[in-house]
């Protein structure tokens, strides 16, 4: 496991095909390694064959399954800005997992504070002094001290980095592959 490292995984489909990406990062942002797919366009025939059970087999099964085993650098926590590929991520990779994502939420009182947002187990967590706090959901089975820990791990790094920026990164990168 890399030291002080977050890993962001994404997936994405459009116009019939699908691809993923994962970029690991040190607290300042920084890049150790970056992994994606090819995109996967199913044929005719397969979306037939495997009917409701195809989007399920090609983002687990196919994409995030050889993303983790590609992905040298191994993060302290796994961050998905997808909440279908939570419970797959912590599953799959067997690692520390959250779902990340903005809030319209007023800032809490102070860096490090935590509110509970009710639906799903989620957490508003103020991960630095300005910004609203950001919505953070965990797996249904993560026991309090991994959710503690994890929730530490993020208020260690947004005191260098802007947590969610990273996801930006991704996208810019898979479009510039598409060019």
């Amino acid at each position: 496991m890399a030291q002080g490292s977050l890993g962001y995984m994404t997936i994405e489909g459009a116009d019939g095909e699908i691809r993923g990406a994962s970029l690991v990062v040190d607290y300042r942002g920084v890049p150790m390694d970056f992994r994606y797919t090819d995109p996967i366009r199913p044929t005719r025939l397969e979306r037939i064959l495997y009917g409701n059970a195809l989007d399920v087999y090609l983002r687990e099964e196919l994409i995030l399954q050889s993303l983790l085993n590609a992905v040298e650098a191994r993060p302290s926590l796994w961050i998905c800005g997808d909440m279908d590929l939570l419970q797959p991520l912590r599953t799959t990779g067997k690692v520390r997992a959250a779902y990340l994502t903005h809030s319209a939420h007023a800032p809490l009182d102070a860096v490090g504070h935590t509110e509970s947002a009710g639906e799903n187990g989620a957490v508003l967590l103020q991960a630095d002094a300005i910004s609203a706090p950001l919505r953070v959901v965990f797996p249904q089975e993560i026991r309090q001290d991994e959710m503690t820990g994890a929730l530490n791990i993020l208020i260690e790094a947004a005191q260098s980095m802007e947590l969610m920026e990273p996801f930006g990164r991704i996208q810019k990168a898979l479009a510039s592959l598409s060019e």
